[in-house]
């Protein structure tokens, strides 16, 4: 990782990024689970899972939005931070086996309520697609970015 000093001035509506591609596997699901507590069926028992409309075990949402949201955070800003997560939704499931690709534009940017001259929103729109081009995961990532020349 580098450090990169990216004030909300350098930030420009419509840029993207586009990650590499990182392949969900069985180990991802089993620390997942022993880490979240999650151990529903649907992603850990393989002969229930089977019996299901899906016909197999499927990645936790959250384990999803998790590695999707790491691959995106490549690089270490001081200047910003994550203010948090809206409008996610998990679109399809996310297979053992799935290669998953990130993609992030930015989408808006605006003034801090209160403190509109040292302080602004970024939000970025991030869209996960799998190794088939199909949409699994949508959020909106939002980052409060300090502005150049505040104290």
């Amino acid at each position: 990782m580098r450090t990169v000093e990216r004030y909300f001035e350098d930030y420009v509506v419509g840029e993207t990024r586009t990650s590499v591609g990182r392949t969900i596997t069985e180990t991802d699901i089993v620390v997942h689970a022993g880490q979240t507590g999650d151990f529903f069926p649907h992603h850990m028992d393989a002969e229930w899972a089977a019996t299901q409309s899906i016909g197999r075990r499927i990645a936790h949402g959250t384990l999803v939005l998790s590695i999707a949201v790491g691959m995106t955070a490549g690089d270490i800003n001081p200047q910003a931070m994550s203010y948090g997560y809206d409008r996610i939704r998990f679109i399809k499931p996310v297979f053992i086996g799935d290669t998953i690709t990130v993609s992030a534009s930015i989408a808006t940017t605006s003034d801090h309520v209160t403190r509109p001259d040292e302080l602004g929103y970024v939000h970025e729109l991030v869209a996960v697609t799998n190794q088939r081009a199909e949409t699994v995961l949508v959020l909106t990532h939002l980052y409060l970015v300090n502005k150049r020349g505040a104290s």
